[in-house]
């Protein structure tokens, strides 16, 4: 392609998600499982491939911008930026410019994904914010209305919860979360997803009007992550699901990284 291409690698403890940016609109977007011993010629293989089916060229890749909450991965994708597009990557916690605040007792500990979250919510949404992300785990956090990152809660995800549900109890099966018709299970698959689904749902609705009451402002609440539409209709606490805000924080990272 003749244009040039940004390329953002965003990772979760789960998932990794690839996508590409061709300076107006995100043109492709992959995902693949997180798994922290795949090398950088591995990543480059699953990727090459991909690329090619779009008709898209390694050599069109212009910059490269990394947001890893996995520090065992972080070398790799290091290395198949420099080796494979010959780019040093930014990454989130390093050498890019965040452009905000992160108003916490220990700054260096914030995630890199929740910071890029307050990014992403703070150029799109009217502060103070709190922003639900649910993957492996679900975090609550806090951006102020001048964009600073305050902190927030973490709790673990709901896929973790069924895992560990049926890890620790010998007769409870592997079951897939999905919203359950009733409260009230009449069998033991669907008295589990009445307790994870409607438990979750409490325990969201319950730090959201904690947060809020110790914070003492009116807050914009918005869900983002890989199974934050599954509750979607079921709480009137959240006011926007956005399963984009994670990669808008990350291109306007990058873009306030080049101006600075």
């Amino acid at each position: 392609m003749e244009s040039a291409l940004l390329l953002a690698i965003e990772q979760g403890n789960t998932n990794t998600l690839f996508a590409i940016h061709d300076g107006a609109d995100w043109i492709a977007q992959w995902r693949v499982a997180t798994e922290a011993s795949r090398t950088a010629d591995e990543y480059a293989a699953w990727l090459y491939q991909l690329m090619a089916m779009r008709g898209l060229d390694f050599a069109a890749i212009d910059d490269c911008i990394i947001s890893s909450v996995v520090p065992q991965s972080l070398f790799n994708l290091r290395k198949l930026s420099q080796r494979y597009f010959n780019k040093t990557p930014y990454v989130i916690g390093e050498n890019a410019h965040l452009g905000i605040a992160v108003r916490i007792d220990k700054p260096k500990e914030a995630g890199a994904d929740r910071l890029v979250n307050a990014v992403g919510g703070h150029i799109a949404y009217e502060g103070p914010l709190l922003i639900i992300d649910s993957g492996t785990a679900t975090t609550f956090d806090v951006v102020a209305s001048d964009g600073g990152y305050e902190g927030g809660a973490i709790a673990p995800g709901v896929n973790l919860s069924l895992q560990a549900l049926h890890a620790a109890a010998a007769k409870l099966p592997r079951i897939a979360i999905e919203r359950p018709a009733h409260y009230i299970g009449k069998e033991t698959v669907s008295a589990m997803q009445s307790g994870i689904f409607w438990g979750y749902i409490g325990l969201i609705e319950h730090l959201i009007a904690g947060i809020q009451a110790e914070y003492g402002q009116k807050m914009t609440v918005i869900a983002t992550g890989g199974v934050a539409s599954l509750f979607e209709g079921a709480t009137d606490r959240i006011d926007y699901f956005d399963h984009d805000l994670t990669l808008r924080g990350l291109l306007e990272v990058y873009r306030r990284t080049l101006a600075a």
